[in-house]
């Protein structure tokens, strides 16, 4: 099932070290704002991100409602060209997403 939240994700290698870039599409509300009748709008965030390189955990995140709308990542790990990364992510409310690129 595709998500209906949007994932960009860019990997490039440089003398070892594969730069990891990502964007996610997503709302990430904290469930303590209104909507215009003064009602709760219900939190809706993502809880967990894992990035893997040739199916080996290189990055865990677990987030919580105060990380900002459609969040951007970057990080580092010793890495080749050619690894196939993939970043997978999980919301509080059921959703998923993931990306896909080759190591350039």
């Amino acid at each position: 099932m595709a998500s209906k939240y949007k994932t960009r994700l860019k990997v490039k290698e440089k003398k070892g070290i594969v730069n990891v870039k990502a964007l996610i599409s997503h709302p990430m509300l904290t469930g303590l704002t209104k909507d215009k009748n003064g009602d709760k709008i219900p939190a809706h965030y993502i809880n967990e991100v894992v990035v893997t390189a040739n199916d080996k955990v290189v990055m865990t995140a677990n987030w919580g409602g105060a990380v900002s709308k459609d969040p951007y990542i970057s990080f580092d790990y010793a890495g080749a060209s050619g690894d196939a990364v993939k970043l997978s992510w999980t919301d509080n409310q059921g959703n998923k997403g993931d990306a896909e690129k080759k190591v350039k």
